[in-house]
């Protein structure tokens, strides 16, 4: 008895080890052949590249576990990842301009005043949208901690109060995914508002330039948000794994698969949910949060709605209701994209018509979906699982 609990034990975990040994391999392989510390063989826009992936496998990891194991299609948790942006965002581009002030004000023969400055901040940030005043949502700009908090309790919120009503209206499938959406796009059309203190379709900007280390090359920076997307990914992976490995996972698979039958057993089904929604809603933003300096800008058109729903498909390509194959099929999706639509590959000339790989990738994505669907449902996670003949992971 005591050896096939230790066997299962170890079936169980083996994805868990190979996983995050794969993780720690390429974080291992990219210090040693990036720019900054090692043979510069991996050039730093393709470490940037590589980091933004981790961040988008993070946030596929969040939906895998909403979604794949709770049941739960939110077509609007890319809302999450934006706001965890711009909540980062705020701090890199209040200090960033603000040391741009101070150090400019350097040689003026009498110094600035603290009033000064502020308005020199508002003047540089919202300039550009016909401002000059920094308004009340960035009065915590300038605290790195605070913001860091929101980053957290901001989507967490939204996400609580969105989770509360839906659930207890007992909202579910479509028409949960339907409201989800009407989410994403309200924030969306809000953040697109110019009297917003926003800036508007404008974004923040200039995010890859970190506070107090203008000394240091993007290489090295980088580098350290490679490092810090692959950790968070590994505690993410862990703590979605440890998640579904007990009581807690058994139950929201269970409302995946008759949700009617376990409330009628007593559990606060709607709790369950809420808890799930809220908890991938936080994972989603963090990894925005990461996402977005690497990207060095944040906008708008990040949270419209069909970004959702590529999650949704990098989800569905990687394998639901496998935590690793959310990760394969984000990081598989990414990689390709930026492939693609990167300019490596040259047109192709046929008569008169020119084939133009990056105009024609969406519907290669959507053609690949589509073949996944068809002929292999469990994603390419499934397929590894068919090749290594071992079961669906719990």
């Amino acid at each position: 008895m005591l050896g096939e609990k230790l066997t299962y034990w170890m079936n169980t975990q083996r994805s868990l080890v190979f996983t995050t040994s794969v993780i720690l391999a390429t974080v291992l392989a990219i210090t040693i052949f990036g720019e900054a510390y090692g043979l510069g063989l991996v050039s730093t826009s393709m470490v940037k590249t590589l980091g933004k992936t981790l961040a988008l496998c993070l946030a596929a990891l969040a939906l895998d576990l909403l979604w794949g194991y709770c049941g739960i299609l939110s077509l609007g948790h890319f809302a999450f990842f934006g706001l965890g942006g711009y909540m980062i965002g705020m701090w890199l581009m209040y200090d960033r301009t603000k040391d741009i002030v101070i150090n400019a004000s350097l040689t003026e023969p009498i110094p600035l005043t603290a009033l000064e400055i502020e308005e020199a901040i508002g003047t540089q940030i919202f300039g550009v949208v016909g401002g000059s005043e920094i308004p009340g949502i960035w009065w915590f700009a300038d605290y790195f901690w605070v913001q860091l908090a929101l980053v957290i309790l901001v989507p967490g919120v939204i996400a609580f109060v969105f989770g509360l009503l839906a659930f207890r209206s007992r909202v579910t499938g479509v028409y949960l995914s339907i409201l989800s959406q009407a989410l994403t796009l309200a924030i969306c059309l809000y953040l697109f508002q110019n009297d917003n203190g926003l800036r508007g379709n404008n974004g923040l900007s200039g995010l890859q330039n970190i506070p107090g280390f203008d000394h240091l090359s993007q290489a090295f920076i980088s580098l350290w948000f490679f490092w810090a997307s692959a950790f968070f990914l590994i505690i993410g992976y862990v703590g979605c794994k440890f998640l579904v490995g007990k009581k807690f996972g058994n139950v929201i698979r269970a409302i995946r698969d008759d949700e009617n039958r376990i409330r009628f057993l007593g559990y606060n089904v709607e709790r369950y949910k809420l808890f799930v929604f809220v908890y991938t809603a936080v994972i989603c933003s963090i990894a925005g949060a990461l996402y977005y300096p690497q990207a060095g800008i944040v906008n708008p058109t990040e949270l419209a709605p069909i970004a959702s729903i590529y999650l949704a498909v990098w989800v569905s390509i990687g394998g639901r209701g496998r935590l690793y194959g959310a990760i394969i099929g984000a990081a598989f999706v990414s990689l390709l994209s930026s492939f693609f639509t990167g300019g490596q590959l040259p047109d192709i000339k046929i008569g008169s018509f020119t084939f133009k790989w990056v105009d024609w990738w969406l519907v290669i994505l959507g053609l690949s979906f589509i073949l996944v669907t068809l002929f292999a449902p469990k994603g390419i996670g499934g397929v590894f699982d068919r090749f290594q003949n071992r079961r669906l992971e719990p």
